[in-house]
């Protein structure tokens, strides 16, 4: 059976929207665009500032301290900082470019995507930043075991706990 509620199939939204909330498509699209918009304006700033933070690191004079492996997962950190602020900044652009042209379904789904992208890398990127402030601050076994807890974390509340939440909602909704 197809879920009612379906994230990956907004169509799937419209009947339970329309029974339920007594929405048209393009009212649960409006609030399908806000909702989105107030998320990332959550992680935006967030992303913005680590990102900055991560980019004056080399021209501090301790950086030049940093072993091999560590500048590694710096360059790698920075990546992902990057990538999750391209990602997260992305439906802004989008927004701008389809505005006016009657494309909401596109720009929800899109930066539906891009939100999920950008959260990924973000987790990434913290993950990252954990390792190496550990490593400076306590040594190498120490940044490995936090950067490994720190991703951990991430996976259980930014993914696992979610899709249970989802699938438990739909058993719920089912019977």
């Amino acid at each position: 059976m197809i879920a009612a509620m379906d994230v990956d199939h907004p169509e799937y939204d419209q009947p339970w929207d329309h029974s339920e909330r007594g929405e048209t498509e393009a009212e649960r699209l409006d609030r399908n665009w806000a909702s989105l918009l107030q998320e990332l304006r959550v992680t935006q700033t967030g992303v913005q500032l680590l990102t900055g933070f991560l980019l004056t690191l080399p021209f501090q004079q301790r950086f030049d301290l940093l072993g091999d492996t560590m500048r590694a997962v710096y360059l790698a950190t920075v990546g992902c900082s990057v990538g999750a602020t391209v990602a997260l900044i992305a439906p802004v652009g989008m927004h701008r470019l389809l505005f006016r042209r009657h494309r909401l379904l596109v720009l929800v789904s899109a930066a539906h995507r891009c939100a999920y992208a950008g959260l990924v890398l973000l987790g990434l990127a913290l993950s990252g930043v954990t390792v190496i402030i550990f490593d400076a601050v306590s040594g190498h076994p120490a940044g490995i075991i936090a950067g490994a807890c720190a991703l951990a974390l991430f996976a259980v509340f930014w993914l696992l706990v979610p899709l249970w939440l989802r699938s438990r909602d739909l058993t719920l909704r089912d019977s």
